[in-house]
């Protein structure tokens, strides 16, 4: 069993990599819907347990985070009454993401932060997730959003809007 003293053994990192979704796997859909539910669960055990120490299952989260529909999910599946729980979730999971996964929480940690009005937190979260990847699809996004100064209320607009096709996407809604 992984805890909080042994993961950094080497196992965690394996865990996060055996949850990795391959876009080509035939079980991509419902490798998606795993990554969504998962994303929720762990939002759930980190509102009713302060620390979290569940590590299988953010393994899982952050390898399932490789696929974009999940992260994009991830992106989505707060609330306003919800925001910090996701911060303070998607900060512990970027600090413990090994590399070539540190990308897609990073960058939920950036834009979180971003919404909350912590800019320059944003932007160290946001530099985290480009030397992990310097192609990272949402990281590029989020540099021009940050260095546009756009409105944090309409990228949550934005992040709303979006938040009901990805939920399609996945579970065919």
């Amino acid at each position: 069993m992984t805890t909080a003293l042994n993961y950094f053994d080497g196992t965690f990192d394996d865990q996060v990599s055996s949850f990795a979704i391959d876009s080509q796997s035939d079980d991509l859909n419902s490798m998606q819907q795993d990554g969504a539910k998962s994303i929720v669960d762990l939002a759930g055990e980190y509102m009713s347990t302060t620390p979290c120490t569940n590590f299988a299952l953010k393994a899982r989260v952050i390898g399932r985070l490789s696929d974009i529909q999940v992260r994009d999910f991830g992106l989505g599946s707060h609330s306003a009454q919800t925001l910090d729980t996701y911060w303070m979730m998607w900060r512990e999971l970027s600090d413990l993401a090994p590399p070539h996964f540190i990308a897609p929480v990073a960058c939920l940690f950036a834009a979180l932060s971003y919404e909350r009005g912590e800019d320059a937190l944003a932007e160290q979260s946001l530099r985290r997730a480009l030397d992990d990847d310097p192609s990272y699809s949402l990281a590029l996004l989020l540099r021009r959003v940050f260095s546009a100064h756009w409105p944090a209320s309409s990228f949550t607009a934005m992040r709303s809007e979006l938040h009901p096709k990805v939920c399609a996407a996945i579970f065919g809604e």
